[in-house]
């Protein structure tokens, strides 16, 4: 069995399914996997213009039937569960041609499927005979060991990311092009490099600074350098020679984020504090008056914690709804204080009960 100290940080040469089963149990935070898609090509295709498509018509793309390729995929997939912690996250990215098999596969073996997520390309490539729609999207999926597993998500940083909106499952990304496509001679190098900021995402969303990521098809690299970036260790495994120069010389150019920046501090929750207790420390009176953002509304406060609001009696959440004429509320965001003659949110007296009294009172 192979020491994770030993390895982690770099690209271990040889067979995937061989190599997983020399790495110890429960030792990986997050896998993401490219396995090959076993497009069953045939022939080559070309452009109208009579030029050749380079297309995937790789020999590691090549099964003999169906069942070998679902063979080779149980066979990985179950050693990556066997090596991911208990809370750790798998992500396997394929398109039409294998990506069903793979799900019924990963269902079978445990896993617990949280989300599937659509990476639309925005520049696909076209559909050149005009017999099908344009394939511009491949399908993600993100699971966790098993169904009580507590995987990582840092769902407020994806929100900020997305300004202020849930992330969706549909991500619109385009195609690794440009400076960022790895090539040599004019050529490039991989057929099926990822880009960049698909890698970044998911590394960003379901994984923490210096958690290890493994990926069983590192390929160019893309996984390893985006894991160097964000300062998590990392671990590839690759078959082909080639691919591991040139993934090796990619990653070691790469110069981490400086770890302040990835403090994921967006994330923290504040403990739970009632709204009484900031009474029972004299941050608030019985008396004092509740104002809306735009004073607007003002309700006042019990001696027993309550507001009351015209004739309405309640907590801070439900007689903001009320006020707000809402279903529901959130008080502490809802309601201000005058303090010196200035507005002050009661989540900042929130705070501050937090900051002086909450460790003692804990």
């Amino acid at each position: 069995m192979l020491n994770i100290k030993d390895i982690e940080n770099s690209i271990i040469p040889g067979d995937c399914i061989a190599v997983l089963g020399k790495i110890p149990d429960e030792s990986v935070d997050l896998v993401f996997a490219d396995p090959p898609y076993n497009l069953q090509l045939k022939n080559s295709l070309y452009r109208p213009n009579q030029t050749l498509v380079d297309a995937v018509n790789d020999n590691w793309d090549r099964f003999v039937s169906f069942d070998s390729y679902d063979a080779f995929c149980l066979a990985w997939l179950n050693e990556c569960r066997r090596i991911l912690k208990k809370n750790g996250s798998l992500w396997v990215i394929g398109t039409y041609h294998n990506i069903f098999r793979i799900g019924k596969i990963i269902q079978d073996l445990g896993y617990w499927i949280l989300n599937d997520i659509a990476w639309i390309k925005t520049n696909p490539m076209p559909n050149f005979k005009g017999t099908r729609f344009n394939n511009a999207h491949e399908t993600l999926i993100w699971a966790a060991k098993d169904q009580k597993s507590k995987p990582v998500f840092h769902y407020k940083s994806m929100k900020v990311h997305n300004d202020d909106k849930q992330m969706r499952s549909e991500w619109h990304l385009p195609i690794c092009i440009g400076s960022e496509r790895v090539r040599i001679n004019g050529e490039k190098v991989h057929s099926t490099q990822k880009p960049e900021a698909l890698l970044r995402r998911i590394i960003l969303a379901t994984s923490n600074p210096n958690d290890l990521v493994l990926d069983p098809f590192i390929g160019s690299g893309t996984t390893g350098a985006v894991a160097k970036l964000l300062n998590r260790r990392y671990i590839g495994i690759e078959k082909e020679q080639k691919y591991v120069e040139v993934a090796n010389k990619r990653i070691n150019d790469i110069t981490p984020v400086a770890l302040e920046l990835l403090g994921y501090e967006i994330e923290e929750k504040k403990p739970r504090v009632p709204f009484g207790n900031l009474l029972d420390v004299g941050l608030i009176s019985p008396g004092d008056i509740l104002y809306s953002k735009d004073l607007e509304k003002t309700a006042y406060v019990q001696a027993d914690s309550s507001v009351k609001y015209k004739n309405s009696i309640g907590s801070i959440h439900k007689i903001g709804a009320i006020a707000d004429s809402k279903p529901a509320c959130n008080g502490w965001e809802y309601w201000y204080i005058k303090k010196n003659g200035d507005l002050v949110s009661i989540n900042d007296l929130r705070s501050e009960y937090i900051e002086n009294y909450h460790k003692e009172s804990a």
